[in-house]
């Protein structure tokens, strides 16, 4: 059996050239089938409040509902690295309560927490890695602050954005985060910061020059098509094989084909 990856074989593989392969999951049967195709990392993310729960942003998404996805997924996840969004508010407080809710998501079975921002949480950054939990950062379009953006929109266009984005990214490492997920900025400004770290850079829609990169379930597999984003390569459409296969239900029902002997008890 393959073991399971940790962090230091994240940092190992950005030295070796090695990309690193990340994708979310919310229950145990998608974190099953995620390890099944050799997924180093699953991020259960707080984009579960769009494609689980029906939401238009994440800011919604509670601490018990992104603890509970993070139990489901870590019962079962056996090789991959799971890492848990923690989800808005629950680290913007004061660092207790940071530090509390962050050690919480590890008592559920997660091997490290994902928070949003540079400057403003380096702080509860630093503290949580003091009390060894590790913790990624993440960079360019936060979708925890959409409002203040001004929506989904691509950040790090002037190359004085750029330059701040990678103070950012080096002022994050200094806080002791193992890795950065960089997203929705352009691709020389995400070569631009993988350069300038050592730790290893998680890109979506950020290019190829990142050290690994993560999608959305739902979103590779073509299951949520409300909106797609650019930077989204959809790898099946189950969305329309779904939809076939519950159609052909309905009509066997309707008909009386379904269930038949084979489907029936004696």
């Amino acid at each position: 059996m393959k073991p399971r990856t940790t962090i230091t074989d994240l940092q190992k593989r950005k030295r070796q050239g090695k990309k690193i392969v990340m994708v979310t999951a919310y229950d145990a049967t998608f974190a099953r089938i995620v390890e099944e195709a050799g997924i180093d990392v699953i991020l259960v993310g707080d984009s579960l409040g769009m494609v689980v729960q029906g939401k238009e942003d994440t800011l919604s998404v509670t601490m018990e509902e992104m603890l509970y996805h993070t139990r489901m997924v870590a019962s079962v996840a056996k090789k991959s690295l799971v890492i848990a969004d923690m989800p808005f508010l629950s680290y913007q407080g004061n660092i207790d309560d940071a530090i509390q809710n962050a050690g919480r998501f590890l008592q559920c079975g997660a091997a490290a927490v994902k928070l949003e921002g540079s400057v403003v949480v380096l702080d509860r950054m630093s503290a949580m890695v003091e009390f060894g939990i590790p913790v990624m950062a993440h960079l360019g379009m936060t979708p925890q602050s959409v409002h203040q953006l001004g929506g989904y929109r691509i950040q790090a266009r002037s190359q004085s954005a750029v330059d701040q984005l990678i103070e950012d990214a080096k002022a994050v490492e200094s806080a002791g985060v193992f890795a950065v997920v960089l997203e929705a900025i352009p691709a020389d400004a995400a070569e631009q910061v993988a350069a300038s770290v050592a730790i290893p850079t998680i890109g979506i829609g950020a290019g190829a020059a990142c050290d690994g990169q993560v999608l959305v379930l739902y979103d590779l597999l073509g299951l949520f098509d409300v909106f797609v984003p650019k930077f989204v390569k959809q790898y099946a459409h189950l969305k329309t094989s779904s939809i076939k296969a519950l159609r052909q239900f309905r009509r066997d029902v309707e008909s009386g084909k379904f269930p038949s002997g084979r489907e029936s008890y004696d």
